[in-house]
């Protein structure tokens, strides 16, 4: 008799199979990436060629030591192991490593950060330093026994001697290097002398240059308050410290000439010109002078002064007879206005409206006087029978009158043989005092 499996024996079975297959617990896997969305912790996608896809797991602990990011259609290498799924009666595999194929993590590493720094605006033309025309001291990070510093120093002696050079010296290659540039670079920041600040190392593969390549280098470039020229590697090789810095050179000695734009001959070109152009100007300026100097002595000011204030005296008469007839035609035109003022306020006869108004005002004086008087009689005698009125159930006084007010224990006025019953306690208050009582029929 033929025996059936259900389906869950037989997914198991398989199961089974899987983990004990010697070629299924480590695979070496090329393929695309496909399907891939970002998680917060485990990552689910396909990895697929051609012809075929298999479903790919990585967990949050492999996936965080990646040094790259995963991008749809990134064609990859990985190694994992291959399990199968009872539920879902599906295979899988689970990624243990990942690196990129073709061109290389580190270039695949590199094209990504520079794609998410430019994204933050780092390699802006915008935020580049102008390098200044004279520097005074140059800082310069490198390592100090390489061919670098050696380069830099006789440049600048020969174009600039004046200019002091100093090293911050700095591991430029290998683990470390980046974490050690970057702290010179802040080292550096730390100084108010330095003018511009040399960056450079000899040419190498992307692996020697790579310190140069790493964010906390990058960033350090671009927040330095010190305009930075960068001489990393060959002409042909190219860093990420190179987009971030204000110049680029492409090697120490075109960094130096950067760094001394103006040299000792220019200076001295310069100056020289300039003393020919101050002295041409002088010249001119005294030979005009001289010029001018001459005209004036034969100028007929000169030989007759008193032609310089012939017309102001003139001037000076006519003002004079000016402001003379103004201010008579002024004082004459204020006196006929203050005649007619006169006249006016005589015929108005003020002192006799001032008089009548002062006897008016006296007897309305006088009248409210009365009125008040009469007005004050009339509010007492309404108060004094108010207050007649009120003494009349003044309770004192009704009790005076003999009467008395009877309270219970609890202070109550008794208003009604309803509020008492035998046995009571009462106080009676009467004129002169309390009495106590006790109520026999209630």
């Amino acid at each position: 008799m033929t025996e059936y499996l259900s389906v869950s024996t037989l997914t198991k079975y398989l199961k089974t199979k899987f983990d004990r297959d010697p070629y299924l617990e480590r695979v070496f896997l090329t393929g695309e990436i496909s399907n891939f969305r970002r998680r917060p912790k485990h990552q689910y996608f396909a990895i697929k060629d051609e012809k075929s896809v298999i479903q790919a797991t990585m967990w949050a602990g492999a996936f965080s030591k990646l040094n790259f990011d995963l991008e749809e259609g990134m064609k990859v290498n990985l190694v994992g192991r291959v399990q199968l799924y009872e539920p879902g009666g599906s295979y899988s595999i689970i990624i243990e490593k990942m690196m990129p194929d073709g061109i290389g993590a580190l270039a695949v590493q590199l094209e990504q950060l520079k794609k998410k720094l430019t994204a933050e605006g780092l390699f802006n033309p915008d935020f580049k330093q102008a390098i200044p025309s004279f520097s005074r001291k140059i800082g310069v990070i490198t390592s100090p026994s390489g061919a670098v510093i050696r380069d830099i120093i006789t440049t600048v002696n020969r174009r600039f001697p004046m200019t002091e050079i100093l090293l911050f010296p700095a591991k430029v290659q290998g683990n470390g290097a980046a974490d050690e540039v970057a702290s010179r670079i802040r080292e550096a920041n730390k100084r108010a002398d330095l003018d511009v600040l040399i960056i450079g190392r000899g040419g190498g593969s992307i692996e020697d240059l790579w310190a140069f390549n790493e964010e906390i280098v990058v960033r350090a470039i671009f927040e330095s308050r010190i305009p930075v020229i960068s001489s990393v590697g060959h002409e042909t090789d190219t860093t990420l410290a190179d987009f971030v810095a204000d110049r680029r050179a492409a090697t120490p000695t075109a960094a130096a000439e950067l760094a001394t734009p103006n040299t000792k001959l220019d200076i001295l070109q310069y100056l020289t010109n300039s003393e020919t152009r101050l002295t041409s100007s002088m010249q001119r300026s005294v030979n005009q002078g001289q010029e001018r100097l001459i005209r004036l002595q034969n100028s007929v000011i000169f030989r007759q002064p008193e032609r310089l204030y012939d017309g102001y005296l003139q001037k000076l008469d006519q003002l004079t007879n000016t402001l003379t007839q103004r201010l008579q035609q002024h004082y004459q035109k204020n006196q006929q206005a203050q005649s007619l003022l006169t006249s006016r306020l005589t015929s108005l006869r003020l002192d006799q409206k001032i008089s009548e108004a002062n006897r008016q005002l006296e007897r309305e004086l006088a009248s409210l006087k009365l009125n008040m008087t009469n007005f004050l009689a009339y509010q007492k005698t309404r108060a004094e029978k108010a207050y007649d009125s009120l003494s009349l159930i003044d309770p004192e006084k009704i009790i005076k009158r003999g009467f008395a007010i009877a309270r219970t224990a609890d202070q109550k006025v008794v208003k009604s043989t309803q509020d008492v019953k035998t046995g009571d306690q009462l106080s009676l208050e009467v004129s002169d005092g309390l009495i106590n009582v006790e109520v026999k029929n209630g």
